[in-house]
């Protein structure tokens, strides 16, 4: 016979719909009234995008101080791998000084690359932290990849544009630039359409940046949200199939955090490198 202790428990148990929708909710400083509100701020995407640029910080920092002239480690070879890749990206698309924007292309790549990791926590580690502790009254909903935030991936984009207009200001100057809104690519004599169209490119691929980071990160997190849920079900093979789907999956996972944050730092890359070409 049932007792009355577990039937209640399987009573509130969360359907997959109501698991899956709890888990994609974020921890923020108040209600979204409408699509675009910036009166609400998503507390874990800030926090969690700040501990992984601390990290990514940490590491640099290391791997600067670790470096030595000799054979190098494991450590710094790695770094050193990584600085070479971005460093011969940078050399290939930026004709010019790049003291400020290869740096900028490592930053984003391994600040990016690790937020997505943060994918590889389990999907209820935090939400069973915080029942030990005590405090889930205080942390209801909580997301761990900034990456699955539009709103995390936006910001990024709009930064990347930001420095886009600087480099187009720096190098071809107020008047060039407003001049190559208004005459690029037809001619000045179709202004109007040479601006629209230009104001179109801007637009889209600030867009197109932060959301295929977003979609893919997404995409990824809600699977391993059903990959979870394989788990709640009690027979060999929910079991089964959670360590074997989880492990393949987090496998190949680790090739999509890779390349999409080599991809935004490409982007990155060409975006900048556009803005030192001349129409």
């Amino acid at each position: 016979m049932t007792s009355p202790t577990v039937e209640s428990g399987a009573a509130h148990a969360p359907t997959a719909g109501e698991y899956i929708q709890h888990h994609l909710h974020h921890l923020t400083a108040g209600h979204q009234s409408f699509v675009v509100d910036f009166h609400v701020w998503n507390i874990d995407t800030i926090f969690w995008s700040v501990f992984a640029g601390v990290v990514g910080c940490l590491i640099m920092w290391l791997a600067a101080r670790r470096a030595t002239s000799g054979v190098p480690g494991r450590f710094q070879a790695a770094v050193e791998m990584i600085v070479e890749m971005v460093e011969d990206q940078s050399k290939s698309i930026i004709h010019g000084d790049r003291s400020f924007i290869a740096p900028l292309a490592l930053t984003v790549f391994v600040w990016v690359a690790l937020m997505n990791s943060l994918d590889f926590l389990p999907v209820d580690l935090f939400s069973a932290l915080f029942r030990v502790l005590g405090v889930e009254h205080l942390f209801p909903t909580h997301r761990v990849v900034p990456t699955a935030d539009l709103n995390g991936t936006m910001g990024m984009a709009l930064g990347v544009l930001a420095v886009v207009l600087y480099y187009n200001l720096k190098i071809k100057g107020v008047g060039g630039w407003i001049h190559e809104l208004f005459a690029a690519p037809f001619g000045i004599w179709l202004a109007p359409a040479n601006f629209l169209l230009n104001l179109i490119e801007y637009a889209a691929r600030t867009v197109s940046l932060g959301m295929r980071l977003f979609g893919n990160m997404y995409a990824g997190e809600l699977l391993f949200l059903l990959i979870a849920l394989l788990g709640s079900m009690a027979t060999a093979f929910g079991f089964i199939g959670h360590v074997v789907a989880g492990s393949i999956w987090a496998i190949f996972h680790i090739l999509i955090v890779i390349l999409q944050a080599f991809i935004f730092m490409m982007l990155t890359l060409v975006y900048i490198g556009q803005a030192h070409e001349s129409h």
